[in-house]
């Protein structure tokens, strides 16, 4: 019998997104990368791999937050092998810091780009490189044409790349397969205890193709991510489109 229309588009369908990163997992298994409800925003609830995931911040405040949130990520995506790069112009990161979230700062390669002009073009060489898990890159600065040669690169090795947009006055259109925006909240302290609590982030995702953007409230607690509110289901805004 000859598959009907509904079908031939279903599966086409199908096919789209699992070329666009979003691959289902194996029996047995999870691809959500411990992200827990934030999950279900994605299609069948699959983290996009392979694909280039942009954070957008406006104050040094958020792009720490973000900076702290991509190791999260990364640490779940190093679990199955491979390098990851972290490549900027303006170095903040304190590598030791990385151990919080479970990252060994011996598995990450810092790579210090003299001028910002060249940073996405050693992004691009660099998520082309076998044996390349993921590439963080921070920049300023991201046009659609230069975000659409990241994402042909990622196509081709499968490697995951993290843009951290910094100091970005209006956010423009890309070709990235998600947008996010990370803000730092105040932590949650026991009843008589001094000091500061786990790291919490108020997380937006303001764009995920074929996915439905969401906010949620998660904290870094126990080397994974805990979802300390319900999922906010939101309409994508026009400026971040």
């Amino acid at each position: 019998m000859s598959p009907t229309k509904e079908e031939i588009i279903s599966k086409l369908r199908q096919e789209m997104i699992r070329w666009e990163g979003f691959r289902a997992p194996q029996p047995g298994t999870s691809n959500d990368l411990g992200l827990g409800a934030v999950a279900f925003a994605f299609p069948d609830g699959v983290f996009p791999t392979g694909a280039i995931h942009e954070f957008i911040s406006n104050s040094p405040e958020n792009t720490a937050a973000s900076g702290g949130f991509i190791t999260g990520l990364v640490q779940k995506l190093l679990s199955n092998g491979g390098a990851c790069l972290w490549i900027s112009y303006t170095r903040r990161i304190y590598p030791p810091a990385l151990k919080l979230f479970g990252v060994d700062p011996d598995r990450v390669i810092f790579v210090d780009v003299p001028l910002q002009k060249d940073v996405l073009w050693v992004t691009e060489e660099a998520l082309k490189c076998e044996g390349v898990a993921t590439v963080i890159c921070e920049t300023k600065d991201l046009s659609f044409t230069e975000s659409q040669r990241l994402q042909l690169a990622v196509e081709k090795s499968h490697a995951t790349g993290f843009i951290l947009r910094k100091d970005v006055k209006k956010a423009n259109t890309t070709a990235c397969v998600t947008r996010w925006q990370i803000r730092p909240v105040r932590s949650h302290l026991r009843i008589g205890m001094p000091g500061v609590g786990h790291p919490r982030w108020q997380v937006e995702l303001l764009k995920v193709r074929n996915g439905k953007p969401g906010n949620w409230t998660i904290e870094w607690k126990k080397q994974s991510f805990q979802t300390v509110t319900a999922p906010q289901i939101i309409e994508p805004k026009r400026r971040y489109a």
